[in-house]
């Protein structure tokens, strides 16, 4: 939306993150059976500018499952609006920890498998 974008038209980097920081989230939950916090954010890239009206994507994968944390390999797609082929746009490691009622670090569930 034109609120998210610079007056080039070029969506915030901020904007961009905040949204694959959400898409990580949905991994990690999982993950970590519960509620967790972002702790990390590393190897962020910015390969191509997101444009206003562009559809965006966003692929998230666990790299890493600790005791209390998970890491999240994001990346980022967008495509044109009248075009169709999608382009690598940014992509970056996040790092998630299980937290408690009380937003204390708490220990990863593990599978039974």
């Amino acid at each position: 939306m034109p609120a998210d974008a610079n007056p080039n038209g070029d969506i915030f980097g901020g904007w961009l993150l905040g949204q694959m920081d959400l898409a990580g989230s949905v991994i990690a939950i999982r993950l970590a059976r519960g509620r967790v916090a972002t702790v990390g954010v590393e190897a962020m890239k910015f390969l191509a500018p997101v444009l206003i009206g562009d559809e965006v994507s966003h692929y998230a994968e666990a790299t890493k499952i600790g005791n209390t944390s998970v890491a999240v390999k994001i990346t980022t797609f967008a495509r044109r609006r009248h075009e169709d082929e999608f382009f690598h746009v940014t992509e970056g490691l996040f790092t998630y920890v299980a937290i408690d009622e009380n937003r204390q670090k708490r220990l990863i569930p593990r599978s039974e498998n």
